[in-house]
């Protein structure tokens, strides 16, 4: 196939995924149904690799980092005044064992340590991924931030429910 037609495949495949996803109402289901349908396409063997013009990495990024610069407003920062305290106890600890399960990764299971420290690190698939992409190794950082994403997203929900409502009274009869 041709680049351009390649392109819109993946573009296709990426919009169809995201679309089926929304409907799960999992969070953030566009990003991971995107991530699904276009890795399923990529996976398949049966559509050659995506060569993306120049400059469109550099474009997706910027509109990545702004699109997560605009949820940070006033509210924001004055939740953040209040809550600094947790903000450095939870980054610290995510920061230190991400480099302890990364490093226990590369050790005992022979992964690339790059992939195995980007992989554990408590980012974003995409920022992550992009970090990787700067290393050589994108996709499997990409591949295992993927799987600890939807994880997280249908496990999580379902343990707070959980959680939430073994705190509750029982109702009265």
């Amino acid at each position: 196939m041709h680049g351009p037609i390649t392109l819109l495949l993946y573009l296709l495949a990426g919009l169809a995924g995201g679309l089926l996803a929304i409907r799960t109402g999992i969070p953030a289901a566009p990003l991971a149904g995107a991530l699904l349908g276009a890795g399923l396409v990529s996976m398949s063997g049966k559509v050659e690799a995506a060569q993306w013009p120049l400059g469109t990495r550099t474009a997706l990024e910027i509109a990545i980092g702004t699109v997560i610069g605009t949820s940070l407003t006033s509210t924001a920062l004055a939740e953040l005044r209040q809550l600094w305290r947790p903000a450095i106890l939870i980054t610290v600890t995510l920061v230190v064992t991400g480099l302890v399960v990364g490093l226990w990764c590369s050790r005992l299971l022979g992964i690339d340590p790059i992939v195995a420290l980007l992989g554990a690190a408590p980012g974003g698939i995409s920022g992550m991924s992009l970090v990787g992409a700067e290393f050589g190794v994108g996709a499997a950082v990409a591949a295992l931030h993927a799987v600890r994403l939807i994880t997280v997203l249908v496990v999580l929900p379902v343990m707070v429910r959980l959680v939430v409502s073994m705190g509750q009274a029982p109702p009265a009869n």
